[in-house]
């Protein structure tokens, strides 16, 4: 008889640590399930993000960049009506033949459209106008900016925010 409870006994404890060990690779299986669910949903955003740049990281020409900031910026509050494409259209004549400022504002109407930060698109298209222009064409870009804003129809108030970042992305001093 104590043989046989020695046995039960043995039994029992086995099947306890069974018990323990299948919960604990239970738990360790539900960790590693929420590691990998984090870690696909970081993955998954900067894909997206990624996604979300790519009309600007195709930009390779200072004309559709600075078409591209303009509209974005003009564009942040309010769609790109006929009049406002029409100035866009016009100060990008200024630098550039009809046939590549059409195609710039084409490209740049749409690239807007794309993404919904501005600040992005200043931060990604500044520092790219800064290497290729001289601190002149800087200042043009920025009273082209303003003429666009105060052009075509009724005028489109340029965030402070928004001119300081883009001042300060192109290498002006900023107070």
């Amino acid at each position: 008889m104590p043989f046989l409870i020695a046995i039960l006994g043995v039994l029992g404890a086995a099947a306890l640590w069974y018990y323990r060990m299948k919960a604990m690779n239970d738990a360790a299986r539900e960790v590693a399930d929420v590691v990998g669910r984090v870690q696909g949903n970081i993955r998954r955003k900067k894909l997206r993000k990624q996604a979300a740049l790519s009309p600007l990281t195709a930009i390779d020409d200072p004309v559709v960049a600075a078409a591209t900031l303009i509209t974005s910026i003009v564009s942040e509050n309010e769609p790109v009506l006929p009049q406002r494409e029409a100035v866009i259209r016009e100060v990008i004549s200024g630098i550039a033949d009809k046939k590549k400022a059409d195609e710039a504002v084409i490209y740049a109407k749409w690239a807007a459209s794309q993404i919904d930060d501005t600040t992005l698109v200043i931060d990604k298209l500044a520092p790219f106008l800064r290497e290729r222009l001289d601190p002149n064409e800087r200042e043009d870009l920025l009273r082209m900016l303003n003429r666009v804003a105060q052009g075509g129809g009724q005028s489109v108030k340029v965030a402070d925010q928004r001119m300081l970042r883009l001042r300060q992305k192109l290498g002006f001093e900023v107070n």
